[in-house]
């Protein structure tokens, strides 16, 4: 198995709804924030920067294990708590790729959950394949 995209988000307090745990909804605004990392960050990081060049989502899956809360006990006054999010490559098509993730609250895993991703070229408002430089990339995270 490749090496795993780790990426460490910070909780915010608009992420809880009225029971304190994170909202079930704001899950995906969390994998949004990894997955932006991988592609735009660590993509960028290796030379690859068509990413920016839009790609849009076919399909979200989420899978709630457990409620995550914001854990006061982990904040400080220099740093909310955090989650960690773990993201590889499931697979790979010449007009599409999918992307698995977990996240965990410490060492508990919390959820897991998969997006099928389409290149797109904005300014034709059409779905595009991956580049070489892209398909390269991401089988670097392929499992």
């Amino acid at each position: 198995m490749a090496d795993r995209f780790v990426y460490e988000c910070t909780l915010r307090w608009s992420d809880l709804d009225a029971y304190g745990h994170v909202n079930n909804a704001r899950f995906l605004t969390l994998y949004e924030e990894a997955r932006v990392a991988l592609m735009f960050v660590g993509a960028r990081g290796q030379g690859v920067d068509s990413f920016a060049d839009g790609v849009v989502i076919r399909r979200h899956e989420v899978d709630y294990l457990r409620p995550v809360g914001y854990a006061l006990g982990r904040a400080t006054a220099e740093a909310a708590p955090t989650v960690r999010i773990e993201l590889w490559v499931e697979q790979v098509r010449a007009g599409s790729f999918t992307i698995g993730y977990e996240m965990y609250d410490g060492d508990l895993l919390v959820s897991r959950a998969r997006s099928v991703l389409v290149p797109f070229d904005l300014a034709q408002q059409l779905p595009r394949r991956l580049s070489e430089s892209e398909r390269t990339f991401l089988l670097g995270y392929a499992s």
